[in-house]
């Protein structure tokens, strides 16, 4: 068990994030979170930080980090932290790979994750005749061959599934490698933006501002 959760925008400063981390191991029964991330860069997300570093040094968090957060705040927050972010958790998949983020990423030394490493079905990731074909030469699956992409470009993974036999395919893609040529054509699939919302957008981020005032968890 790898326990990860995180502090949502309407706990987004150092007060409300230290009685959130303590909530989540209440109601997780646990005396450590092995990974908190921040949900969104909006609020006063520095303040929570703040508070994970705190709760991390105490040895509440096994490793803390960030999700959602893009260059430009990844940036500022490893600038001034004095816990550089274990992790960043953002949308990708093959037609959003982040290339830009990921190699801030590397620069700082902070693992990328994948959200949505399936784009959660659209554009018909499990069907696209370029990741079917390249499936095929391995005998694997369109989804299979998704998850070995990122997984070769570093970049940590978490599908999501409710069925029993896509959870053991998910888990079935460690006994085979892409080909650089393969890795090549994926790469042709990015198409740079995301599928669901954009954080430099700014009636995005009306919305989901206005959603952390609404929601408290």
């Amino acid at each position: 068990m790898f326990l990860t959760t995180k502090v949502w925008m309407s706990n987004a400063s150092c007060e409300k994030a230290k009685a959130s981390i303590d909530k989540s191991l209440q109601k997780l029964k646990t005396d450590y979170i092995d990974l908190m991330l921040i949900h969104q860069p909006f609020g006063d997300y520095y303040g929570a930080y703040r508070a994970m570093e705190e709760a991390y040094k105490d040895g509440k968090l096994r490793a803390i980090g960030v999700s959602n957060f893009y260059p430009d705040r990844l940036i500022d927050l490893c600038q001034f932290a004095q816990v550089t972010p274990a992790v960043n958790q953002v949308e990708t998949h093959v037609f959003q790979q982040q290339k830009i983020a990921h190699e801030y990423m590397k620069k700082y030394g902070v693992q990328h994750e994948s959200w949505g490493p399936f784009a959660e079905g659209k554009k018909s990731c499990f069907t696209n005749p370029v990741l079917m074909g390249i499936g095929e030469k391995y005998g694997k699956s369109a989804a299979q061959t998704a998850l070995r992409f990122l997984i070769q470009s570093d970049v940590v993974v978490i599908p999501k599934s409710t069925h029993k036999d896509r959870m053991e395919q998910n888990f079935d893609v460690f006994d085979f490698a892409l080909s650089e040529e393969d890795m090549e054509k994926i790469r042709g699939l990015d198409e740079g933006r995301s599928l669901f919302f954009d954080h430099y957008d700014p009636a995005t981020v009306e919305m989901l501002t206005n959603m952390g005032k609404t929601r408290v968890v």
